[in-house]
């Protein structure tokens, strides 16, 4: 028990003031993306541990470069563990989360990556000091995750020229090295693909409507996001419960070049540019027998029909 304290020229005891009971550190396992860009140079490990210290938690250190979403199945079946962090990109916080998605476990993220957009729009700090406070302190909030043929992921998905981009990007990043910037990657790799611009012919369903599409891209969101061709690559909110799809209404090179122009300065207009529904499920059926479809970046083959949904509150996520 405290002692009371005597004042120095009354002599007078002050009461004690009570003892504040504190909460035990937060538990946590940070699955780490060994093979990631962020990872290499410095001991990573040790800083994030530091970190994490500094603000108050205790953690272990699990780098991997294997099935990032197994070791946080095994970490959060530990009941020592109060949470799980995911420190890396996008890549990294959708193999965790889904690994996470529909238990009591709550994700942390130390958002290590180059564009972070879970990170962001949770509003978790960009340094990794203060993302670090809000695993220590944070509170858990619940919000949806979306899945494409089972498989979750915490941004977007989408079929089309993008996810042909994206393995043109990393083709052009091995042949001229990883010196070669994601951004810089990114704008050679789109427009090799506009050259071979092929417009998809899929039929889309969803509750209350149906028919055949020809468009460039579909992109599906996990929550609406602010432009159809996802410029600025943010979300007002992740508990809608909903979907944001857009199809590209624009079928030619051309088209949809004069697309992606408006989007670079904003200027996209949903009823011309692009048709944008809020749903909570879809299926796009397709003749091929697989299609290329990004998840969170990663490019996955699918056979069709592709089936999207939203998992309203399925995941507890620690954020300011």
């Amino acid at each position: 028990m405290t002692s009371a304290a005597q004042h120095p020229e009354t002599g007078v005891r002050a009461p004690a003031e009570p003892a504040v009971a504190r909460s035990p550190p937060r538990r946590c396992v940070v699955v780490l993306n060994a093979s990631a860009g962020s990872a290499g140079g410095e001991d990573v490990a040790e800083r994030l541990r530091a970190a994490l210290s500094a603000a108050g938690a205790e953690a272990q250190i699990r780098a991997s470069t294997g099935d990032l979403g197994a070791v946080a199945r095994a970490a959060a079946e530990d009941h020592a563990v109060d949470v799980v962090v995911a420190a890396g990109g996008d890549g990294t916080v959708s193999a965790v989360a889904g690994a996470l998605a529909g238990s009591d476990t709550p994700l942390g993220v130390l958002p290590l990556g180059t564009l972070n957009h879970f990170a962001k729009d949770l509003g978790i700090p960009a340094d990794l000091e203060g993302a670090a406070r809000v695993i220590a302190s944070g509170a858990p909030r619940r919000v949806d995750v979306a899945e494409v043929n089972g498989r979750v992921f915490v941004n977007n998905s989408s079929i089309g020229v993008y996810p042909h981009a994206v393995r043109e990007r990393e083709r052009a990043r091995r042949r001229l090295g990883r010196w070669l910037g994601k951004g810089l990657a990114m704008a050679w790799a789109a427009l090799r693909v506009l050259v071979r611009l092929r417009p998809l012919s899929v039929r889309i369903r969803w509750s209350g409507g149906a028919g055949p599409r020809r468009t460039p891209f579909v992109f599906v969101g996990n929550n609406r996001y602010d432009t159809a061709l996802v410029a600025t690559q943010r979300r007002e909110a992740l508990d809608r419960g909903i979907l944001g799809v857009y199809v590209a209404t624009a079928p030619t090179r051309l088209g949809l070049l004069r697309l992606a122009a408006r989007a670079l300065v904003d200027k996209v207009d949903p009823g011309r540019d692009v048709e944008a529904l809020e749903v909570a499920s879809l299926a796009i059926e397709s003749h091929h027998r697989r299609l290329a479809v990004s998840v969170d970046g990663e490019v996955i083959a699918l056979r069709p029909p592709i089936r999207y949904r939203i998992r309203p509150g399925a995941l507890r996520v620690l954020a300011p």
